[in-house]
């Protein structure tokens, strides 16, 4: 009995102690995360990219970096130019994280650490005497992470020819895929920089630039389970059923779509189809990925999210998208773009077709954008969001981004839902009205940045 009790304390003991003093115990050799890594290469450079998981940043860097949105990014670059290369980190995410700056977000605090004893500090208020050395060991933990995450860090200088350069980028935190665009220039001397300026030629005329060499990666990043994660795009599309079409026949066979999507029985229309989107799925999610965020499941835990986000006015980049029906069933993903708020956001509903253009598969969708919320008896919970009425603004928004991302080869129109007027609109599932010159846009994707 004595003995258990004598344990007992021991553990007690050793638990305040570790509350008091301030361990930094980072895991310099897991390179688990490697196991996903991606590689490019071209006659320039060799690249390889791995994005860490919350856990694995936990466990490599000793703290909760995501906790604190930050992700970090691995890079190795392999310089095959006979010049110095330098990495352009603002390519990658202009919101970056210097080693230190990382470090800094998640240094130990001696008002958390203190506060982590709760209502056991009255209990123990002789050991509040350890506070000095709770004070240094913070002091010393903060140390030890800075030396860490330096160590640790890519740094930001030339790279010689032949030489390889690693470490990490502290990025802004992105869950299910992260677009990750690696930018290498040519680095010359003042003499060599100089000279090209008196070289430059004069307005009208092309200017002179470095050499550049891109990398574009789209790297899946576990974490949430996205709404697409068990779909079988194959099964939707079995080979027997495409249809390679002409540009004629293309532009036929979307006039002919249904103007609108529905509700599950197809009883009542609901938002226009309003967007035509052309390129294999690896590619739509490339070209998506730097600027709208996927959609989780709908769960009981996604549904709690929501809720909370929506009572506290607070953003949820994953939030559940409701569905909407075609081809007699739901979406078979969705994207949407969110502000600081849950009930303002664009979202992006698409549907994979057998139609075929350039032995690329066609989607068909809807897009639009809430800009509030209301109540309504046309919804279990009696609220729904509010869409902002000039459809044809979101759809407009769609080309836009993605000729400004630099992922769009070609955008047209082509007969949809059919005009109609702001005096007499058009009215969605919940009642929402909606007015469009009845048109729906149809964007081929580019598979690479392209003007």
């Amino acid at each position: 009995m004595n003995g258990s009790v004598d344990v007992s304390c021991k553990t007690m003991f050793a638990y305040l102690w570790r509350l008091i003093t301030t361990p930094y115990e980072p895991d310099d050799a897991f390179t688990g995360f490697l196991e996903r890594a991606l590689a490019q290469e071209n006659d320039r450079a060799a690249v390889t990219v791995a994005v860490l998981t919350a856990a694995e940043s936990r466990k490599l860097f000793g703290v909760d970096l995501a906790r604190r949105g930050i992700q970090p990014v691995f890079l190795r670059i392999t310089n095959r130019s006979p010049e110095s290369l330098r990495l352009q980190f603002v390519t990658i995410d202009p919101r970056y994280f210097t080693p230190l700056e990382a470090a800094g977000a998640t240094h130990f605090s001696i008002t958390r650490r203190l506060s982590a004893f709760g209502a056991m500090a009255w209990l123990f208020v002789p050991l509040f005497a350890l506070v000095p050395l709770k004070l240094v060991t913070a002091w010393l933990g903060n140390g030890r992470m800075d030396d860490f995450f330096r160590s640790r860090g890519f740094r930001l200088r030339p790279i010689a020819p032949g030489e390889t350069a690693e470490g990490f980028v502290f990025t802004t935190l992105d869950l299910g895929t992260k677009a990750v665009h690696v930018r290498l220039t040519s680095v010359g001397g003042i003499a060599e920089s100089l000279a090209g300026a008196e070289a430059r030629p004069s307005a009208g005329e092309a200017a002179h630039t470095q050499a550049v060499s891109d990398f574009r990666f789209t790297v899946p990043v576990p974490g949430i389970a996205v709404d697409y994660h068990d779909q079988d795009f194959a099964k939707l599309r079995p080979p027997a059923s495409v249809e390679e079409c002409s540009i004629d026949t293309l532009v036929a066979r979307l006039e002919a779509l249904p103007p609108a999507t529905s509700n599950a029985a197809g009883t009542r229309a609901g938002d226009p189809v309003n967007l035509v989107v052309i390129g294999d799925f690896e590619t739509l999610l490339a070209a998506f990925a730097a600027r709208w965020d996927e959609s989780e499941a709908i769960s009981l835990a996604t549904c709690w999210k929501t809720v909370r986000a929506f009572l506290l006015g607070s953003s949820y980049r994953y939030s559940p998208v409701s569905s909407l029906h075609l081809f007699g069933r739901q979406q078979d993903f969705a994207l949407q773009r969110t502000r600081h708020s849950i009930n303002e956001r664009l979202h992006l509903r698409l549907w994979l077709t057998t139609l075929s253009f350039e032995q690329k598969p066609v989607w068909v969708g809807q897009v639009s954008r809430d800009i509030g919320v209301r109540f309504t008896t046309r919804a279990w919970n009696l609220t729904t969001h509010r869409i902002d009425p000039d459809v044809d603004e979101s759809r407009d928004y769609v080309i836009e981004d993605l000729m400004t991302n630099g992922r769009a080869t070609a955008a047209g129109y082509v007969a949809g839902v059919g005009a109609c007027t702001r005096a007499a609109p058009h009215r969605n599932l919940t009642g929402d009205p909606y007015h469009s010159d009845g048109k729906r846009a149809v964007i081929l994707l580019s598979p690479s940045r392209t003007a």
